[in-house]
């Protein structure tokens, strides 16, 4: 009974920090391909219970049943956090064991890397993270049950994350993952991207080299 939360906010304006590199509309375009590409192996990785977007957006809500994910709108416009543990609350309190918790901007993320990361969580109370590649961010939370440990999303989230875990007597457990660890935000990030390995035959580098941002 482990959920996949995946919050999404409203598209238009999404990913300022790539302003130096891509135009609005390029950035939401691009934002719709990641996601995209994030439920896609949401949804194909087995052992989760059901995967839930918290969004508010009519394109995301649109994708998210035409994937046969859930729609939660609690807590949408709070932020990644907020959505976050609004939908942690809700799936708690309707009897899940846990939730697994991923950005919709790691587009070279796969269904077995998500299947790692479910593999090498233990017996609840429990917490296993995937941090991002700089070991900033945290892009892979997974936590059982929901609400075992407060969590907190930004930039510089991930040793926080360890020291919450720590904190509430959970020592946690740390699965680095090429896929997951890279999120795409600045713009040094797009030619990162392009370069692993991993991101091979993604849509999102297909839709980079086909908008000539970065080069073929």
């Amino acid at each position: 009974m482990i959920w996949a939360v995946l919050p999404v906010k409203e598209l238009e304006g999404a990913k300022q920090r790539l302003s130096p590199a891509l135009t609005p509309a390029q950035r939401v375009a691009l934002m719709q391909v990641m996601i995209g590409e994030v439920l896609a192996a949401l949804t194909a990785a087995r052992g989760l219970a059901g995967v839930a977007l918290v969004t508010l957006d009519p394109w995301a809500t649109d994708l998210a049943r035409r994937s046969g994910a859930r729609v939660l709108n609690d807590g949408a416009r709070d932020g990644h956090t907020g959505s976050v543990t609004a939908a942690a609350r809700r799936l708690a309190a309707e009897g899940a064991s846990g939730i697994i918790t991923l950005p919709g901007d790691i587009p070279a993320v796969t269904a077995a890397e998500i299947e790692a990361v479910l593999a090498a969580h233990s017996a609840a109370p429990a917490f296993t993270i995937a941090p991002a590649h700089d070991e900033q961010g945290s892009n892979a939370v997974l936590l059982s049950p929901p609400l075992a440990v407060p969590l907190r999303f930004g930039e510089d989230s991930y040793f926080p994350h360890l020291a919450a875990a720590r904190a509430a007597g959970i020592a946690p457990r740390i699965v680095p993952l090429p896929g997951i660890g890279m999120d795409i935000d600045h713009p040094a990030d797009l030619a990162a991207f392009a370069r692993l390995p991993e991101a091979a035959g993604t849509r999102t580098l297909a839709f980079l080299r086909e908008g000539g941002l970065i080069p073929s």
